[in-house]
């Protein structure tokens, strides 16, 4: 049993934590509702709320197919890596065939190697194959990025998932197929989420693959957009703050909603025996 004192003790620093974390979203929302053209540096609450700045951001910087650009690239990446991680990471987690071992770490290499080192590269080959300003090349290159993370989180569940559950099902005639839908991918619910979490953050704020691969407007991710855009407002601080709000909602709305199974998934695993 834990005293009063040290409750409180808790208690008064995890208030801290939260005063330091909120201070620069407090910033931000001061700023993207102050007055335009005005310095405001963010730690001033502004005089009068000017709720416009949203909508003058969201049409000067043409966010709304900015937006689109991003979620489109955004579900594809998420939905095609999480898929693929998780019959992979089944597969190495649970099954038993030659080579294993070895095409895992090939898989844990992709944790490794620094995006910088790839991209250039990478843009030339996507050129050659005519991939370069389409939406392929943005989703094939960050799906491969993302399912080296993908493969390794959810092996790890698979393998501390409780054998007899799934020597369970096999007796009750499931097959490999019938085991991982039915039987550990719904006991791994909190896994999948912070994958997907992440996933989805990274897809989100990625900017120097869509600044490599993407030159026409047409193709532009809301980071991509967000840096043209404070090229051409950047000395308008109300502006630039409601676009990055406008660009950071999304990615807050994830979390929220995912917020009890993206923690259960990152302190607690399956169950041992």
């Amino acid at each position: 049993m834990t005293s009063r004192l040290e409750r409180g003790v808790t208690y008064v620093i995890l208030a801290l934590f939260a005063v330091v974390s909120l201070t620069p979203v407090l910033g931000i929302l001061s700023s993207a509702l102050g007055r335009q053209s005005s310095l405001n540096t963010g730690f001033s609450w502004p005089s009068s709320l000017n709720w416009g700045n949203f909508s003058d951001a969201w049409s000067q910087g043409h966010f709304g197919r900015y937006l689109g650009n991003s979620v489109l690239v955004t579900v594809c990446v998420v939905v095609g890596a999480s898929v693929l991680s998780i019959l992979a990471a089944y597969a190495f987690g649970v099954m038993r065939f030659p080579g294993s071992t070895v095409l895992f770490y090939l898989f844990v290499i992709g944790l490794t190697l620094p995006e910088e080192a790839l991209v250039v590269p990478l843009y030339f080959d996507l050129r050659e194959w005519g991939m370069t300003d389409t939406y392929w090349g943005l989703i094939l290159p960050q799906g491969a990025q993302s399912l080296a993370f993908g493969v390794f989180w959810m092996r790890t569940y698979f393998r501390q998932s409780p054998r007899s559950v799934v020597e369970a099902a096999r007796i009750d005639g499931a097959s490999s197929w019938g085991t991982l839908w039915r039987v550990l991918v719904p006991m791994g619910r909190p896994a999948i989420s912070t994958m997907v979490v992440m996933l989805f953050m990274w897809t989100w704020n990625e900017f120097l693959m869509a600044l490599v691969m993407v030159s026409d407007d047409a193709h532009r991710t809301v980071p991509l957009g967000l840096a043209f855009f404070q090229g051409q407002h950047s000395s308008d601080t109300a502006l630039l703050a409601a676009g990055s709000v406008l660009i950071a909602l999304p990615v807050v709305v994830v979390y929220v909603a995912l917020q009890r199974r993206f923690i259960a998934g990152m302190l607690t695993g399956a169950v041992k025996e």
